[in-house]
């Protein structure tokens, strides 16, 4: 029973990932790979073995589908907007904007058009991936097995992450995305010189040039690890709480095959979580919009 527990919970938390197995390699099915080539893995150790370039196709598939459903959404509330009396999507819609507009106008002191733009977007996708945890655990993989199965290959080899931000690749990339973004407008905004300056005469700032030099490489430290935890953080923070949230879920999936009693409790568990976790996709959605908005903001204050 622990193995089984064990082999589904691996099952759900594996990618379904894409790389390249070396000539002579030995798959988890036994057969030996005749040459070098790219391949869906197998299994976990797979997936370590094909390295750094090995692609987690349901991640970046989900991601892909939720921006490009997002993108269609607000454009046909932007077609089909009316003057007169607004439909109950208009209405949504509109109130979505006004509050992620108002939020940027608290949090944000400079002048820069694309920020609501990208607060907008950041909330929704981020929403919309981390929406796709309340979807029964087992429903899409099982369809994925299905389709293995009809093309010949092993459902057992069905992986499918439904939830874009467990991944950390996700989070991370946009992360470094924001990241990258508060480096660009910190160098326009005070130009390279006022830049390497909050780097290095901050904290520590002295009237005299002498201590202040001895004082830099002390700054320079202290300010370059604040710097890069930011979109440590702001990564992790996400990743982590989805990831947890996910985990809670397969737990209380491993309930269903242990009698009609655990199967009632199970349920009872799964709706109680579902409600709960509304609350907190919604909120790392709003935080990581939020942080995004207070980082671009700091990039554009010129001390």
């Amino acid at each position: 029973m622990a193995g089984d527990s064990t082999a589904y919970i691996e099952h759900h938390l594996t990618n379904l990932a894409y790389g390249k197995l070396p000539a002579g390699y030995e798959r988890a099915d036994g057969t030996v790979m005749s040459e070098t080539s790219w391949t869906l893995a197998q299994n976990s150790s797979e997936i370590g073995d094909m390295g750094f370039m090995a692609v987690h196709v349901d991640t970046l598939g989900w991601s892909v589908f939720i921006g490009m459903m997002l993108m269609f959404f607000f454009w046909r509330a932007a077609k089909n907007a009316s003057t007169d009396v607004p439909s109950g999507f208009q209405n949504f819609v509109e109130i979505l904007i006004e509050f992620v507009d108002n939020t940027v106008k608290e949090a944000f002191h400079g002048r820069n058009p694309l920020i609501a733009p990208l607060a907008l977007t950041i909330f929704t996708w981020v929403f919309m991936m981390n929406a796709m945890d309340l979807i029964p655990v087992d429903v899409i993989p099982a369809i994925f097995g299905l389709i293995f199965e009809a093309l010949g290959h092993d459902p057992h080899h069905a992986y499918m992450k439904v939830v874009s931000s467990t991944d950390v690749n996700i989070t991370m990339g946009m992360s470094i995305t924001v990241f990258a973004m508060m480096i660009f407008y910190s160098i326009k905004v005070k130009g390279l010189g006022g830049f390497v300056g909050e780097l290095t005469l901050h904290p520590f700032n002295v009237k005299n040039p002498v201590v202040q030099a001895l004082f830099i490489p002390v700054n320079f430290f202290l300010e370059i690890v604040g710097l890069i935890a930011k979109p440590i953080s702001l990564a992790l923070r996400l990743f982590g709480n989805m990831y947890a949230g996910e985990m809670i879920f397969i737990l209380i999936a491993l309930m269903f095959p242990a009698g009609i009693l655990m199967a009632s409790l199970a349920g009872v568990l799964q709706l109680g979580w579902a409600i709960f976790h509304i609350l907190v996709i919604t909120l790392q959605a709003f935080i990581f919009m939020m942080l995004t908005i207070v980082y671009l903001s700091m990039a554009h204050e010129d001390h």
